[in-house]
């Protein structure tokens, strides 16, 4: 067999085909009768990737199994007992390959969606408007662009600020999109902004002009509106194109008669996809000083124009954004085709919706505005500060928002799923401290009681010794909830959580109950008490004042319809306040502690007890239905 031939061997092995593959195994086998080697007297270059070839082609292996091809099974076996330094790339794809699997696995969520082109490389890109705090809505767009570009595909994530229409976009803003991302763990490998491109897509809009593609457009807003609807053409739809070079021109300066008009592709008039209906690519903003760019520019470009070019100009391989683009993906593709710029493919998945929430900036900013809520990280915000705050953890809130997946289907989720997730990850590790409400709290005498205090070092978390101690308080003098005592019954044998039974021997007042006479009974069984209560000693400790606070929906309405004005089913009962009094070992809290006040539920320490000021305890739902 000539050397040509030989060379040629591994790339007529790699069609998945039987017929096609079989009469090169054939050949190869006779060629191999009396040789050790395909090429010469040790591994040559040939060998290894013949060898490759067969051991990644599953039809080629399956046919060397049948035994049928002696000579090539005899030296595929040697070569691989004697040679595994060719080895190493196919255990790397692999394990790779494994690896990819087991992350999908554990995302809970099917994660094949035949992504093209992958094996060319993968650049995913986040681009957020710094116009707010990033919301539950945001992170997982975020989530996804960095999970296929790190995880799935060892690719490049870019973060990328589309920052083009100055009357909505803050510094502080931006600011904490970053900061949020890290909190997270989401790193970009590299971070850009849609305004350091105004140039090159100022540039652009006079080519889309000059090549017919685009037109000035003074109609106004409502007009316009409403041909966009009935599919009737702009008057100046037909203007020429250096008229429309000559008003772009005034619209870049500011002047009087450019603030008049906007630009508009020349996509359709009447296509049934009304995303697709001659859009809107620039608009004057002259009043609002750019937060980056000053005021160098008087006009800026639309997100739908600016990003296909801008995606393009990066590099970014595949664009993965909510299913509420959908219809504009054609328009999308209409920009790349029309400016023939480079492909970037396109994947949609499903937004998260969650029940009596709003994710709108717009509303999310008025309730902020009004006063509704204390700010953008208020606990009841579905912003990722709120729901931090509120106490989710950011492994939890990856791991449930990994667990939707790229999903297109569109579904309005309860809250009550994303909690449970959150439970399962602090219920093992949170400490567990004594709250009694302050209001009407019922006072204990122990007829038999320690005539002295003491205290004793208790486990934190009865099933978790590594969380540590605590030193628990004993008296005669006790304090406990008014709720467990008006349920009490003279006579009746409880339970003292974490010390042992007592009789209850005296009830004094009712409504409220003002204090109880008990008597200790250590050698009852704790199995036959139908009340267990928790407890304070007011001896002993020093009492921690507490504002335990618990949160409820921000909104009344489960799914808010188009036609519902948001505004009227606002909550205005959506935050408690209960004082209570907490065993003494809660005054060295920190801040973000998540602790458990037994029998009332988790809690997340927003701010610590210092001089003179109680701590501040939030509520974490555990999503337990009320």
């Amino acid at each position: 067999m000539k050397p040509q031939e030989v060379s040629q061997f591994a790339a007529s092995l790699a069609p998945l085909d039987f017929k096609v593959v079989e009469p090169h195994l054939t050949a190869l086998d006779k060629h191999l009768t009396l040789r050790t080697y395909v090429e010469g007297y040790s591994l040559s270059q040939a060998d290894t990737d013949i060898w490759i070839a067969i051991r990644t082609n599953r039809v080629a292996a399956a046919a060397l199994k049948r035994g049928t091809l002696v000579n090539v099974g005899r030296w595929f076996s040697y070569i691989e007992q004697t040679h595994p330094e060719i080895q190493q790339e196919i255990k790397a794809k692999d394990e790779a390959e494994k690896a990819k699997k087991a992350t999908q696995s554990r995302a809970g969520a099917s994660y094949n969606m035949a992504l093209q082109d992958v094996e060319k490389g993968v650049v995913t890109r986040f681009p957020p408007e710094p116009s707010g705090y990033l919301h539950i809505g945001h992170i997982k767009a975020a989530l996804l662009n960095d999970y296929f570009a790190h995880e799935l595909y060892k690719g490049t994530l870019l973060l990328r600020f589309d920052d083009t229409n100055p009357s909505k976009e803050k510094q502080e803003y931006q600011d904490s999109i970053v900061e949020d991302l890290k909190m997270v763990g989401i790193k970009p490998d590299k971070t850009s902004y849609t305004s350091d491109y105004l140039e090159e897509l100022y540039q652009y809009g006079i080519r889309m002009i000059k090549e017919g593609h685009a037109y000035a457009d003074d109609t106004d807003q409502e007009t316009m509106r409403a041909e966009r609807m009935d599919g009737i053409a702009s008057k100046n739809r037909d203007k020429s194109v250096e008229d429309n070079l000559a008003i772009f021109e005034s619209m870049k300066e500011g002047s009087d008669i450019g603030r008049k008009y906007c630009i508009r592709a020349k996509m359709s008039v009447d296509n049934p996809n009304k995303a697709m209906r001659d859009p809107v690519i620039y608009r004057c903003n002259v009043d609002t000083p750019h937060h980056r760019t000053g005021t160098a520019w008087k006009m800026y470009p639309t997100y739908d124009f600016a990003c296909p070019i801008v995606d393009s100009m990066e590099g970014v391989t595949h664009a993965l954004r909510t299913t509420e683009y959908t219809d504009r993906n054609p328009q999308y593709q209409w920009f790349l085709d029309t400016l023939k710029l480079r492909q970037v493919h396109m994947w949609d998945f499903a937004r998260m919706n969650f029940i009596r929430t709003v994710l709108s900036k717009r509303k999310l900013t008025k309730l902020v505005d009004s006063g509704t809520v204390w700010g953008w990280d208020d606990p009841r915000m579905p912003t990722i500060r709120g729901v931090l705050r509120h106490g989710m953890t950011i492994s939890a809130l990856r791991d449930f928002i990994l667990k939707q997946g790229p999903s297109r289907n569109i579904v309005v989720m309860d809250w009550t799923n994303f909690w449970a997730s959150n439970k399962k990850e602090i219920d093992p590790v949170a400490p567990r401290h004594t709250g009694v409400a302050e209001k009407d709290a019922v006072k204990a005498v122990l007829t038999n009681g320690p005539e002295k205090a003491y205290t004793e070092n208790k486990p934190k978390h009865a099933k978790n010794p590594a969380v540590g101690t605590k030193k628990v308080a004993f008296s005669k003098h006790l304090i406990l909830d008014q709720d467990d005592v008006k349920l009490f019954k003279e006579g009746e044998e409880i339970t003292l959580m974490g010390w042992g039974n007592a009789f209850v021997r005296k009830i004094n007042g009712s409504s409220p109950i003002t204090d109880i006479e008990l008597e200790l009974h250590l050698e009852g069984d704790f199995k036959k008490t139908e009340k267990k209560v928790t407890w304070l000693s007011t001896d002993g400790q020093d009492l921690v004042k507490a504002e335990v606070w618990e949160f409820d929906h921000l909104f009344t309405k489960d799914k808010l319809e188009e036609e519902d004005n948001w505004e009227d089913f606002v909550n205005k009962d959506s935050a408690t306040m209960v004082p209570q009094l907490c065993d003494e070992n809660v005054k060295d809290l920190k801040e973000g502690d998540i602790i458990q006040l037994e029998r009332k539920g988790f809690y997340r320490v927003d701010k610590p007890a210092a001089a003179g000021k109680p701590v501040v305890l939030f509520g974490i739902p555990t999503g337990k239905t009320k």
